[in-house]
This record gives C-alpha cells, structure tokens and sequence, in this order.
C-alpha cells in the first residue's frame, strides 16, 4: 500500500480517471479495486470539504470507452461519460492477442499494431479535453525494434515520438527491453518499472524451503542482455550471480535472426543450488528451457523461471514437457501481459500480482508526488527475505 501520509499532504492534479482499452480490461478492475480502497483509507478532512478534492474518492474510477469496428476492420474509440478536466491513465496490453473482431466475414486476431492504432484513437477522442493524458503500456510496443541494424526501420522510437506529439505527458512502462530508447523523447516523461519484489514475494510465498544465501542459490541470466537484471536481483539478495552466452551461426539468417548453436555458461560451480533464472521475457520460450536444461545437466538441485513477460507465442507443449523431464520446477511470470487461461492450471506456474503496484504508481502520479516510497524495491526485498529466513530458522 502508497504511504497515505505523503498523499494526505498532497492535491490532486486534477480529477482522477482510468481508461482501460479492452485489451486490459481485466488489469483495470483490479487496479480500480486498490485505487478505491486506498482513497478510502485516506483520513482527510479536506477530501470532503475542499472543491480541489472533488471527485477525489470515489467507488469507481473506470471510465465506459469501447473501441467498436466496422466490417472493414477499420475503428474508432468512443467514450460514453466525460473526461474533461479529469487526469486520464491510459492502460492497453498490445500483446493480447486473445480479442478477435470480424472482417469482411473472416475473424481476425488482434496483433501490437491493432492494440496501438486503437491507443491512438483512444488518445485522439480525449485530446483536448482530459487535463492530462497518461499512458500505462507495460509491454513496450516495438521494444525490440529499439535500434536498427541496416536497413530496418526504427519502430520503438518512432512510436514514442507519435505519442509524444498527439500530447500525452507521461509513458509509464516495464522492463523495456533497452530502456535507453526514451532517448527518442527526452523532454517527455518517461518511467521504466521493474518486478524484482514481486517476484522473490511470489516465490517465498509458494516454496517454504528455499534457503537464500551464498551457499544455497544462485541468479542467473541466460544470456548476456539480461545480466544487469540478474547482477541487481543478485546483489540485492546476498548471492552470486552467472551468466549463459549465446554462440550464434552469422553465416545463416533464421526467422529474421542468426540461429544459435550453443549456451556457454561463465559462472561458479551450481553442483546442488537453487537457481534463479531472470529475463524480461518469455518469447518462444526455446531459449529459456535450453538454458533450464543444461543447468540441470550441470546437477542444479531446482530451476526457477522468473520472467516479466509470459508471451508463450508457442504454446505450452514445450514447458509442459520440459518439466515433466525435471528441467525446471516453476514459471513466476507477472500479470502485465495476457496469460492463456489454461497456464493457471500448470503445476509449474506462479504468477506474481502487479496490480495494487501500477494503483500506487497511479495514486503518487496524481498527487504529482515523489515516487520514491513506492520504488524502494532494495529495502522491501531485503525485508521480506530476512522474515522468510527468520522463520526457516525458527522452524529448524
């Protein structure tokens, strides 16, 4: 919960809104259902006596906004109440793929490009109207596009400058593939949150005899763009940390890409640890399951998968088989993406809750209030290991 005590002390920007486009729709009842619990929590006499308060505390923050098709596949959004004057959060998934709409007669998922064109719209029908205009993507739209090699287009930038110019103030996002393209719009506000807190709170949740420290686990990053996650989430534990390299074929061009043909791992011996594999995300999945595979060939005692992103573009075939091999034991992924509905019936899979996080990120940003409180990961993971290891001792 956001310290309520710095928020008593703070107004309000102005009249606080939540437009969830349908692709988070879900992702935006349950923020809803913390954003209406924490005013309420508040302890104010301002919030009922002071015009500035208006609209302050509220049973529903949810603004009604469609985005119907024509039968040509073409759209618009419309919204169905006002939001003049409102300060306006914006929340879209542009990995949903799981929303279909009908085309000349055919059915047609939707892809990231379908999901932005709609933020565009929804964007386009507020301009002008809302006070402020926020944009909650956890996945970054093209966050892989985020350079370019030859003659490639420059996608993730050239949508954040889009955004930019139809007047959004703040782009608030999760673990950006390479953070360093909020280049492209370095006047605008640009956050990058990462989930380390909650993803050791949902696994000490579900494991009740993971040892942390030196002697017992170890994080690890299969592949060499991950290692500042894994080093940080390393550190922040008290253990060590290793990496996995990919030797890739340049001579060949798969799918766009140079095809890898092996995983070398640069680390400490893992003979009879628990490891930690971090990533922002799950793609495929091939990559990761490698990596499980071999670390249990080198005698790792259990695997744990830790990724921001679950994509699955593959399907589960691949993870429901590699763990009845015993490559690795669970999948914390986070909610900021859609999840298949049969992934909650795996015994593998743990999901870590990040709603009541993006409702204190969305309550500090009304106030204009410093974020601090709400991003002091270090300190909450150290917490929450030591009552963890506390307890284990106790019960030795």
């Amino acid at each position: 919960m956001p310290n309520l005590r710095e928020l008593e002390n703070a107004m309000p920007v102005a009249p606080l809104k939540i437009a969830a486009l349908p692709s988070a729709e879900h992702m935006g009842h349950r923020i809803n259902h913390y954003m209406v619990e924490f005013r309420k929590n508040i302890h104010n006499d301002k919030v009922k006596k002071d015009p500035a308060f208006h609209g302050y505390s509220e049973n529903n923050y949810l603004v009604d906004l469609s985005t119907p098709r024509f039968g040509t596949g073409e759209a618009k959004a419309v919204f169905s109440e006002s939001v003049r004057g409102k300060d306006l959060f914006l929340l879209v998934d542009v990995c949903n793929h799981s929303i279909t709409y009908e085309i000349n007669g055919y059915t047609n998922h939707m892809s990231p490009d379908d999901h932005y064109q709609d933020l565009k719209r929804v964007i386009s029908a507020c301009n002008g109207k809302a006070h402020r205009i926020n944009v909650i993507m956890p996945f970054l739209y093209e966050g892989r596009q985020h350079k370019r090699n030859g003659r490639e287009s420059l996608d993730c930038a050239y949508a954040l400058e889009e955004l930019r110019d139809m007047g959004i103030s703040n782009f608030i996002t999760f673990d950006a593939h390479d953070p360093r393209v909020q280049n492209a719009v370095p006047l605008n506000g640009f956050d990058n949150f990462t989930p380390p807190y909650q993803f050791i709170k949902a696994l000490l949740n579900y494991e009740e005899d993971l040892i942390v420290d030196k002697d017992h686990l170890i994080v690890i990053s299969p592949d060499e763009g991950a290692l500042d996650r894994a080093i940080y989430f390393a550190t922040v534990l008290g253990v060590d940390t290793g990496m996995f390299y990919k030797r890739r074929d340049y001579s060949t061009i798969v799918n766009g890409k140079n095809p890898i043909v092996a995983h070398e791992f640069l680390g400490d011996n893992v003979d009879g640890k628990d490891i930690i594999i971090i990533d922002d995300m799950i793609s495929s999945g091939g990559s990761m399951l490698d990596t499980a595979k071999q670390l249990k060939m080198m005698n790792a005692r259990r695997v744990f998968i830790c990724c921001t992103f679950g994509l699955f573009t593959d399907g589960l075939k691949a993870f429901d088989a590699a763990y009845e091999q015993g490559y690795f034991d669970k999948v914390v992924t986070t909610d900021l993406t859609y999840l298949p509905p049969e992934l909650y019936s795996k015994p593998y899979f743990i999901e870590a809750d990040m709603s009541k996080f993006i409702a204190s990120l969305i309550d500090f940003m009304n106030h204009d209030a410093s974020l601090t409180n709400t991003l002091a990961t270090t300190e909450k993971i150290q917490d929450i290991v030591k009552a963890y290891n506390n307890r284990m001792m106790m019960q030795i």
